[in-house]
């Protein structure tokens, strides 16, 4: 029997109640970036009930991916992230964290879910003739933290050759400022470049009864801060995406000594390459105030992920499979998402779907919580998107 499109709302429902299962499985063991063992387990465990993938376990760290091929056809891609964060829920829920001190605070406990929900379907469809060619399904760790050499689980997973192949990669990320129902979208940059930057300003400490006799690397630094913040209003066009914050300031360990060295570090957030540029330059600029105040100083930056940039041929490929949902065009913020690696190699797309609850908790708080319901619509536009990629049959 063929699927046909118009039931895929219908199948996405009746198997919610499964995925809602899977979901607070997810939920309750939560593994931080890099740590993610028992979850790909699980994930594997899942897909392999399925009898319709080649499964890879350990690619890149503990990413899964795993392949469905139905005849000669494009390649396309879908991809979950799956790590929590060193977060200390406090939901309250009876499906809790059971690892103190680790949350899924930023949804990829659903975004898993979803798309073990979405193979289901497709398993279910791989004998109907409804797509040709060929689905990867991309389980990727550590989206939320880098290890030594700076590299998050999609550069780990990039290295592997997992999108060597594909002509398309999609993602979607819960989004709790939206009802179940809606999806945010948008074209270009949607989510920032995300770097860091630490400064360590040098001068010569001593007694504070007798600051005359040091460089006062702690005075030094108010005027250096009062330089970097300036540089947000004063040099980024304001038509422009771009911003610089402070973060930490460490200095000193006695209220009688004047330290030799303060520590400056914060984050630089810009959509476009030339602004991302522009305020590294900048910060480069600022920190020579210390020198003409005798002072020296030391700057690196960390450069992280690039800014999310949404193809879109692509994003219009998501707009028709939400068709029926309210669609906001807007960009997603100041966040950062290394899903942007993926579609800087391939074109690609994420978006954001709407499972808000009455009391907005926020990505990345402990009392995270998402509306179930939503998990339904995350797999429906998935598997329309798909047959859409796959070039469904005329009809069908």
């Amino acid at each position: 029997m063929t699927t046909k499109l118009s039931d895929l709302v219908e199948r996405s429902a009746d198997i919610l109640p499964e995925v809602i299962k899977w979901r607070r499985h997810f939920h309750q063991f939560p593994e931080l970036s890099f740590q993610e063992k028992a979850t790909s387990e699980t994930i594997a465990q899942i897909l392999g009930s399925f009898e319709a993938y080649t499964i890879e376990k350990n690619v890149g760290g503990y990413g899964v991916v795993a392949t469905l091929t139905t005849g000669e056809g494009p390649v396309i891609a879908l991809r979950a992230d799956m790590d929590a964060l060193p977060i200390y829920e406090q939901t309250g829920l009876s499906y809790s964290s059971k690892h103190p001190g680790v949350m899924h605070a930023c949804g990829h406990d659903a975004h898993i879910s979803i798309l073990l929900g979405t193979a289901k379907l497709l398993a279910e469809d791989a004998n109907t003739e409804l797509f040709k060619g060929t689905v990867k399904l991309i389980f990727q760790p550590a989206e939320e933290d880098c290890d030594v050499l700076g590299e998050t689980g999609a550069l780990k997973m990039l290295q592997c050759g997992v999108l060597d192949d594909v002509e398309a990669v999609l993602a979607l990320h819960m989004c709790p400022w939206r009802k179940k129902g809606e999806i945010q979208i948008h074209d270009g940059p949607s989510m920032a470049n995300n770097d860091d930057f630490y400064l360590i300003v040098k001068g010569n400490g001593g007694h504070g009864g007798y600051p005359h006799h040091t460089k006062d690397p702690v005075w030094m630094s108010t005027y250096l801060l009062q330089a970097l913040y300036s540089i947000n209003g004063r040099k980024v066009n304001p038509l422009e995406v771009g911003t610089i914050s402070v973060g930490q300031i460490h200095a000193g360990e006695a209220n009688n000594v004047i330290p030799g060295l303060v520590e400056i570090q914060g984050t630089i957030r810009s959509y476009k390459k030339e602004v991302r540029e522009l305020l590294i330059k900048e910060i480069e600029g600022a920190a020579r105030v210390v020198t003409a105040l005798g002072g020296d100083f030391d700057l690196t930056i960390h450069r992280g992920e690039p800014a999310l940039v949404n193809d879109p041929a692509i994003n219009k490929v998501i707009c028709d499979a939400a068709a029926g949902m309210k669609i906001v065009n807007e960009p997603f913020g100041m966040g950062s998402e290394d899903f942007s690696h993926m579609t800087a190699r391939k074109p690609g797309a994420m978006f954001f779907l709407g499972c808000g609850i009455e009391v907005e908790r926020g990505l990345h708080h402990p009392g995270f919580d998402i509306n179930e319901e939503a998990l339904s619509d995350g797999i429906g536009v998935f598997l329309k998107c798909v047959y859409q990629l796959l070039h469904q049959r005329e009809g069908e």
